[in-house]
């Protein structure tokens, strides 16, 4: 079984990960595991840039190979934003709730077809000094006046997916892991990690 490292401490996410790369002959860890791994600042500009710099930067760490995700939502009435900032984007150590709080303020009186969003995550994985892959997946919707669900974790409970209809929050993690941004990239990427298998 090959260890790869998930440059994340945040469970929710290695619990997704973990059900989209099911069949493959991993273990996959959390920094939780890696004390001796700090804080990680993500500080490019592109999701892309700050993907490939955390998983880099464990490596580089740990000798282990490596996996991180930046993950963005993209309101197009904002103009992209919160975007690379999603996670903080109600400031440093915002919680979930606060920043769909602040989301949900600045888009007051928005009317609904002017509410349109997508969710972009970007996977990279790293083996080596130079020796990487990157995989990214898209699902575009509609963020509501209200929150909706109880799953889910970060903006599922306001962002309902196009062709849907049940927020990311108000689906099952099976149902979320088949249509969701993460689930695309962790789709693409399980397949460019079975040659390293």
């Amino acid at each position: 079984m090959t260890t790869i490292l998930l440059a994340t401490h945040n469970q929710d996410k290695a619990k997704e990960f973990r059900a989209i790369f099911d069949g493959l002959d991993i273990d996959l860890k959390t920094l939780d595991a890696f004390p001796q791994v700090g804080p990680i600042e993500e500080d490019a500009p592109t999701l892309e840039g700050n993907a490939l710099k955390k998983a880099r930067e464990v490596f580089r760490l740990t000798g282990v190979p490596s996996l991180a995700d930046d993950t963005g939502l993209e309101v197009r009435y904002l103009n992209d934003a919160p975007g690379v900032y999603s996670s903080r984007y109600a400031g440093p150590g915002a919680s979930y709730a606060d920043n769909v709080r602040k989301l949900l303020r600045v888009l007051r009186g928005v009317p609904p077809r002017r509410r349109g969003a997508r969710f972009r995550c970007v996977l990279a994985f790293v083996v080596g000094a130079d020796k990487y892959e990157l995989a990214d997946g898209i699902v575009n919707g509609v963020i509501l006046e209200s929150p909706r669900g109880n799953g889910g974790f970060g903006y599922d409970p306001v962002f309902l997916p196009n062709g849907h209809k049940h927020t990311y929050a108000e689906m099952d993690m099976e149902t979320k892991n088949r249509v969701s941004h993460r689930a695309q990239a962790g789709q693409k990427m399980k397949g460019m990690l079975q040659k390293y298998l």
